[in-house]
């Protein structure tokens, strides 16, 4: 799948995980600190208010602090933070609707470069 989703208007779940997609893989540990990739802050302040962001990172809870401040520093609104996820894949699994709007997408990418994905709402689905 490419990185151009035509979304519904309806409100959307955003599930990201943090080490390699967002941020610089192991970054907090190999520099002492965390740096948002590019493009990956203008993307995370594009998403509408009414959609909700959930972050994964198989960080433990002790890095909790430090990544949520980092976050906040940044200007990344979130609703919920999950940690000790297990480092194996990760599977989304959802119905589509009666309409037939496909109701889960999963995009993968490579490690520590932003995908550069686009969103856009499409009224018709």
């Amino acid at each position: 799948m490419n990185g151009n989703l035509k979304l519904s208007t309806l409100g959307h779940t955003w599930i990201l995980d943090i080490d390699g997609t967002i941020v610089k893989h192991n970054g907090y540990k190999i520099d002492g600190r965390d740096t948002l990739l590019p493009g990956a802050r203008e993307f995370l302040q594009n998403i509408p208010e009414k959609d909700m962001i959930i972050f994964l990172t198989s960080r433990t809870e002790a890095c909790r602090q430090m990544t949520e401040s980092f976050l906040k520093e940044n200007g990344i609104r979130y609703e919920h933070i999950i940690f000790n996820a297990p480092p194996g894949e990760r599977i989304l699994i959802n119905d589509d609707k009666p309409s037939g709007l496909p109701m889960c997408i999963g995009i993968r990418t490579r490690r520590d470069k932003w995908a550069g994905i686009t969103a856009s709402e499409d009224p018709s689905l």
